[in-house]
């Protein structure tokens, strides 16, 4: 939550202090979209690296380390709500997350239909 008002406050400023320099406008950008996939992104827990899962609301780089070596311990995610039995996400963070996770790739489940 802090973190998205900060990035719609240095997104604002940026945009009042430089309107007429697009090579500036361009540069903070894939910092803005580095900091949460885009809408509609689903983030395969499974395969994702660590700086992937930091793209995720609420995940840091600690949980993002938890989370890569949970999945190396333990084998691969069987669902979702799995991620709860990592230290740092408990199930108020999990829902945040639920809509932009899975533990298959969707173009795989595309294909396995057809």
């Amino acid at each position: 939550m802090i973190r998205a008002a900060f990035l719609l406050v240095a997104l604002v400023s940026l945009l009042a202090v430089q309107p007429n320099v697009a090579s500036a406008q361009s540069k903070p950008a894939p910092r803005a979209t580095a900091a949460k996939p885009a809408a509609g992104t689903v983030v395969n827990i499974n395969t994702a690296s660590a700086s992937d899962l930091e793209a995720l609301p609420g995940i840091g780089a600690k949980t993002a380390a938890r989370i890569v070596e949970y999945r190396q311990k333990n084998g691969p995610f069987k669902k979702v709500e799995e991620l709860m039995n990592v230290r740092g996400v408990g199930e108020k963070n999990f829902l945040k997350l639920k809509a932009q996770i899975t533990v298959t790739a969707a173009k795989a489940d595309h294909e396995q239909q057809h």
